[in-house]
């Protein structure tokens, strides 16, 4: 089952120091933090802050083709996770035709974002992110509980 989610923030692991996008579903319940390189996170924060660059950076590219070949991004879908990396699909209409193009979350969120496509993620990614075997045993439990209890004023301590 997909479950649609928004970007809640982008955050720094006060653990590792890498970058993480936190999505949220719209009820709250459920969390899933992914981590991702500080210039994908930089292309994401920048969208966020409506920040214009001089040119066009690598999404705005993708958005500019897609808009020229008259293609619509549907939604992306974080859609699995397997030894401990994340898989999304961007799902593209264009000419009558429906494509599920692989890509990383990162970047098809960042794109998502240009775009206003909705994020989904399957249902299965979330259960199973609890259970990443790269962190001590005990450190994904502290983790997940640290950021579902994180309110505006903490997201803001750490947003990028």
């Amino acid at each position: 089952m997909l479950i649609e989610m928004t970007i809640e923030g982008l955050m720094i692991d006060p653990v590792t120091n890498m970058p993480i996008v936190v999505l949220r579903d719209p009820a709250g319940d459920r969390v899933l933090p992914i981590w991702v390189g500080v210039f994908e996170a930089n292309a994401i924060a920048l969208q966020i802050e409506n920040v214009q660059t001089p040119r066009p950076m690598t999404h705005d590219l993708l958005k500019s083709v897609l808009d020229g070949l008259d293609a619509q991004v549907r939604r992306v879908v974080v859609c699995d996770l397997r030894e401990n990396t994340f898989y999304a699909t961007i799902h593209v209409q264009a000419a009558g035709a429906d494509h599920a193009i692989d890509a990383r979350p990162s970047d098809a969120i960042a794109l998502a974002l240009r775009v206003h496509a909705p994020i989904f993620v399957d249902e299965a990614v979330i259960d199973g992110a609890r259970h990443i075997e790269s962190l001590p045993p005990g450190d994904v439990g502290r983790l997940q509980r640290w950021l579902e209890g994180l309110d505006e004023q903490e997201l803001g301590k750490y947003k990028m």
